[in-house]
């Protein structure tokens, strides 16, 4: 069976721009990284129940591939679904570490969309695949459209591409597990300072090279702070330098 990367993605900046109820709106530039991937693909199985084979820590229902098929499942009352999930299962080769800011149950999820989409005909498009994953988690709508390089706004339902080069990066993970919300909720009550649109407008019109030769780790990421606050073994593992992706725990840097 064909083989399906599920790329890792970096947050070149993440800015905070508001609050949409329980939700913070950003403003955040995402690019893939082209040397860090899962791999995805159906394997022949003997039992009907959904499987999922791979190194994961959660159990089934919790995985965004589970959360991923039942919001496709919704979305187009489709038989055959079904049937193809009752005779494979999904086997994942799991390379992007778990809770680390580098988008890999989303881009899971958004490359087993794509997986369906494709094996089973279904015919949606992008966006019509986008608006079933961001019902799985706010990151999905950038790795179902596949850019390079994107701003991603709202809380992550807006992707414009972004034209520009892919960079390399090194990425690394220290073993510290973050929780997202809880990153959200230290940013709200001890450092929520809101960017306003002129910023915003500015920070989406500059190249990812630019943003990384001329701000700090903390200048270029609002929830770096927070992370450090609430997990401060962090600390140890930061390296001048290197910049902190989504709410972490992973750090990376480009290599020139």
């Amino acid at each position: 069976m064909k083989i399906y990367r599920a790329y890792a993605k970096v947050n070149i900046f993440l800015k905070i721009t508001g609050k949409r109820d329980n939700y913070h709106e950003i403003i955040s530039r995402f690019m893939r990284v082209d040397s860090l991937y899962d791999e995805l693909s159906f394997v022949k199985k003997s039992k009907e129940d959904f499987e999922i084979i791979g190194d994961f820590s959660c159990n089934t229902k919790q995985n965004t591939i589970y959360k991923a098929y039942v919001a496709l499942r919704e979305a187009v009352d489709s038989d055959s679904l079904d049937k193809l999930m009752s005779t494979y299962a999904v086997e994942v080769k799991k390379n992007i570490p778990a809770f680390a800011g580098l988008g890999g149950g989303s881009s899971d999820a958004a490359t087993y969309l794509k997986m369906c989409n494709e094996v089973l005909h279904l015919g949606l498009s992008q966006n019509e695949l986008a608006k079933i994953g961001i019902k799985i988690g706010a990151d999905v709508p950038f790795f179902i459209y596949g850019y390079n390089s994107a701003n991603v706004s709202g809380i992550g339902e807006i992707v414009e591409e972004f034209k520009e080069d892919i960079l390399e990066f090194e990425v690394y993970t220290p073993k510290v597990e973050i929780s997202t919300p809880k990153v959200y909720v230290s940013y709200r009550e001890n450092f929520y300072a809101p960017i306003d649109g002129f910023e915003t407008q500015k920070l989406k019109k500059k190249t990812s090279l630019e943003v990384l030769n001329t701000m700090s780790a903390d200048e270029a990421n609002d929830l770096f702070k927070p992370a450090l606050q609430e997990y401060s073994e962090l600390k140890e593992y930061y390296k001048h330098g290197y910049y902190f992706s989504g709410s972490g725990s992973s750090f990376f840097r480009l290599v020139r």
